[in-house]
Parts: structure tokens; C-alpha cells; sequence
């Protein structure tokens, strides 16, 4: 896929959605290996950097869009594939859309006895952790790290199929389990909705991790998919980057936070940083803990703020919010509450997503917002014109720029405030487009993807189910 030239702003923008995340210390050493008898030690929280990668080409404002819409429409596809197995005892996971190539996170996972460290994008979308695996038993000709070796593991453990976990992945119809049988292996096949599939066997392994207080800390039965076959452009083609699988950090039960479950918390956070800012800040994913402040909700000597996450039976993996008014320029725009509801059918509602890089609001909602914008601002329109956007102005010899604010009430009463460099964008040079797209499905959901979210500390507490943020905090090194 050949990628054009973009203007440094917006290559270092849009591209703030691919990061990596790779541990603070060298998890191959465990300091506890010695004293299995004493009991484990207390922490607070794994704490993992989030690095720009410098030597990735971002991509153009056409290609985000193009990755944004494949990952909405895979998310609604498979939220109606829930709904239509709605009746079944077994829980579908969600596909992931992090591979389609937009607002990825990289985490370098640390898997198996001893650890093989793998390179996994994490999905909040999804809740399946899979990694591509490899049953060579003479291994030299494989490239280090390209797949997970499960022969060089003395922990891993492919589960059976009459296993209850094995009730939470979806199955091959040509292979039946037979419960007779010792060593009838738990087999699954995921299925991504541009055709592309995962399959091999659901199994569980050791992974290692270090914390906050410095600890080797061991988790012995991480259930996950050792892939034995992948095919199609979503977990094969250039868009997954060089990964090795996904992690799914979703609410459901074999997600990653929720099997590490209270151990940590039951919570995670991060912060986006804009990469625009010279020298570039460092931003982290916690796992566990709030972000360098106790359990209260304090950040950086700074308040959080909180809004209650939603349940949704029929899509039970995405973290929903209610948004309850949508202001621009202080200005309350007339939105039915409606537009924001989640209906009886399940359909509707607003969902905080990492993995996709633009915001997406039901067409009621994003008509009044385009129209309020296009009243308010009196810059001239440029005219060069982006068939990606409906609003774009020329800001040549504007010294400084004033925008209207766009901010979104929430459910419980906090404000949700984002800065204008969050949803006005650099597409070329002296032009700025309103970065929001309409979702027309009737049945969509409006979605608050990455360059939303920068700037902000975010904390899913899923033991309060509650959505926190704060501005402050997120730049803390």
C-alpha cells in the first residue's frame, strides 16, 4: 500500500494511535522463583511505558477512515452475531478490529516457561487474547519471536474440550468434541468479518510480569488461543504490523483484565499523549492501580472525574457511556436524549474505544454538531477540498486560532471536555477539518475513538464500573 507525505502535525496526529508497549524491566529473571512456599507479594499495579514508534510511515486521512469504517462495521456485524446466539450457554467474544490497521497498541507480552516474549496489539473491542503458535520441534530456522513455541514451554497446557473455559470461544463445526476421549484438545476458530481467521487450539500458559514495586510476579493459567493457522489480510497482511496476535482487553470473562481480575484491581487505565509536543512526553498503560495516585480517584494531586459505564446484554464487551447533552461553543445543541439511548434491541448508545482513531456519532447527533460548527466558525472553507470530511477551513495568516469547544455531558453529571486539536485536524498544510464522521446505520452506535481521547488519563474501573478521567496525570513521567 503506497502511503503519500502528510504535514509533520498531522503525520505525528493521527499516527499518536500506533504505540508500543514494552515492559519497564526485563521480565526472563524472577526474583521469587526460589520461595514458591511463601505467599505471593503485594503490589499495586503493572506499570508499561507507551513509546512512539519513529519508524513507521502513518497513514493518510484516507486510509484512517478506510481502516475506522472496516473496524465499525466488524463491530456491528458481530454485535448482531451475538444477538442472533443470544439463546446459546456460550459467550461470543468480539472480533477484533485493532488489526484492521487503525489506532493500534502494541504490548510486548511475556509468555510460556521460560518467557518468549511476543509482540500482541491490545483491543479494548475485543476479548480474546490469541498468539500465533508454533509446534517445530528443531526451531533454528524461525526468525526469534515470530511465533510462540510451545514445545520450548514446560508450563503450556492446551485445554480439553469438555472444559468449562472452553464454553467461552468459539468452535470449528467440522470438529466435534468427544468427551471420551483423555486428550481431546479445546479447539477454536475465529473468525474476522473480511473473512480472515484465527484457528488452533484454546489452551493455558504462564505469563510474567513486572510490577510497580519491582516484583517478578508469575500468573500460572492465562487462558488464551495458541494459533496453529491464521490467513487473510487482517492477522496476515501489512496492516497487523508484525504482530504476533491480539489482546483483548473487553469486559468479557477471558479477557486480559478480566482473568488477572482482583489481583490488580479489576482496573486499568492510560493516557494518549499528543505527539505534536516537543519533546515528546511519556504516557503509560496501568494495569491495576490508578495512574501514580491511590484507589480514591486522585491523579497527580488532581480529582478524577467519573461516569458510570453501561451494561449492554447484547453487546457485552464494549465499554458504554451515556452521553446526556453535546455543547459547542457553550451553546446546548437540541439532541433528543433518545439519540444518545440504548434501545431495547440493544442498538444505540456510545461506546470508548482505543482501537479506532477517529469519532463516529449517530447522524442525529453529528448533523446538529457539522451544523453548529459550520454556523460558528466564520473562517473562509479551503478550497482544497477532502472528500474525507465535511468541514475543512483555510487558517493561512490566522496568528491564533480560536475554535469552539465541543463538550459532552455525561451520565452522572461530569463534563467531558476534550481540547480542539482533539477533533480539528491538519490535513494539509494551512487547512483544518472537523474530524468527526456520521454513523448512518440506523441500529450504529457512536463511538469515541483515540484522537478523542488524548491528553486524558482514562480509568475502566470495572470493580465500580465507572468510567474515570482527567486531564491531569497524563503527562507524568
Amino acid at each position: 500500500m503506497r502511503v503519500m507525505p502528510l504535514s509533520p502535525r498531522l503525520s505525528l496526529l493521527l499516527f499518536s494511535c500506533f504505540l508500543i508497549l514494552t515492559f519497564l524491566l526485563d521480565p526472563t529473571t524472577s526474583s521469587s522463583s526460589s520461595s514458591t512456599s511463601q505467599p505471593p507479594p503485594t503490589f499495586d499495579y503493572l506499570k508499561l511505558p507507551l513509546l512512539h514508534p519513529n519508524h513507521h510511515f502513518p497513514p493518510t486521512p484516507s486510509e484512517v477512515l478506510l481502516s475506522d469504517t472496516h473496524r465499525l462495521n466488524s463491530l456491528h456485524h458481530h454485535r448482531h452475531l451475538h444477538r442472533k446466539n443470544s439463546t446459546s450457554t456460550a459467550h461470543l467474544p468480539l472480533t477484533s478490529g485493532a488489526s484492521l490497521g487503525a489506532g493500534q497498541y502494541f504490548v510486548s507480552l511475556s509468555l510460556g516457561t521460560p518467557p518468549q516474549p511476543l509482540l500482541l496489539v491490545a483491543d479494548t473491542g475485543s476479548d480474546l487474547i490469541w498468539v500465533t503458535c508454533s509446534a517445530c520441534r528443531n526451531c533454528s530456522s524461525r526468525p526469534p519471536n515470530s511465533a510462540f513455541l510451545a514445545r520450548h514451554s514446560t508450563t503450556f497446557s492446551p485445554s480439553h474440550c469438555y472444559d468449562s473455559v472452553c464454553q467461552l470461544v468459539p468452535h470449528p463445526d467440522r470438529v466435534p468434541c468427544n468427551h471420551t476421549r483423555r486428550h481431546s484438545t479445546c479447539r477454536y476458530e475465529y473468525s474476522y468479518s473480511d473473512g480472515s481467521l484465527s484457528s488452533g487450539f484454546f489452551s493455558r500458559e504462564t505469563t510474567t510480569f513486572n510490577t510497580s514495586s519491582g516484583e517478578v510476579v508469575k500468573f500460572r493459567d492465562l487462558a488464551f488461543g495458541c494459533g496453529f493457522r491464521a490467513s487473510g489480510p487482517s492477522v496476515t497482511g501489512p496492516s497487523f504490523n508484525g504482530a504476533q496476535g491480539v489482546l483483548g482487553l473487553g469486559l468479557g470473562p477471558i479477557s486480559f483484565p478480566s482473568q488477572l481480575g482482583r489481583k490488580f484491581g479489576n482496573k486499568f487505565s492510560y493516557c494518549l499523549m499528543d505527539y505534536t509536543l516537543s519533546p515528546t512526553p511519556t504516557s503509560y498503560l496501568l494495569i491495576g492501580g490508578g495512574g501514580g495516585g491511590p484507589e480514591d480517584g486522585v491523579v497527580g494531586g488532581a480529582k478524577m472525574s467519573y461516569t458510570p459505564l453501561i451494561n449492554n446484554s447484547l453487546s457485552p464487551t464494549f465499554y458504554y457511556i451515556g452521553i446526556e447533552a453535546a455543547y459547542v461553543g457553550g451553546a446546548k445543541l437540541r439532541i433528543s436524549p433518545s439519540v444518545w439511548a440504548i434501545d431495547d434491541l440493544g442498538n444505540g448508545g456510545t461506546v470508548m474505544d482505543s482501537g479506532t482513531t477517529l469519532t463516529f456519532l449517530v447522524k442525529p447527533a453529528y448533523d446538529k454538531v457539522l451544523q453548529e460548527f459550520m454556523r460558528r466558525v466564520k473562517l473562509p472553507k479551503s478550497d482544497r477540498r477532502n472528500p474525507n470530511f465535511d468541514f475543512c477551513v483555510n487558517v493561512s495568516g490566522v496568528s491564533r486560532l480560536s475554535l469552539p469547544r465541543l463538550r459532552f455531558k455525561l451520565a452522572g453529571g461530569s463534563m467531558f471536555s476534550p481540547p480542539t486539536q482533539n477533533y480539528f485536524i491538519d490535513t494539509a498544510e494551512n487547512v483544518k477539518c472537523l474530524a468527526l464522521q456520521p454513523v448512518v446505520q440506523p441500529s450504529g452506535f457512536s463511538l469515541i475513538g483515540n484522537v478523542m481521547q488524548q491528553g486524558f488519563m482514562l480509568e475502566f474501573d470495572r470493580e465500580r464500573w465507572r468510567l474515570g478521567f482527567t486531564r491531569r496525570g497524563c503527562a507524568v513521567s
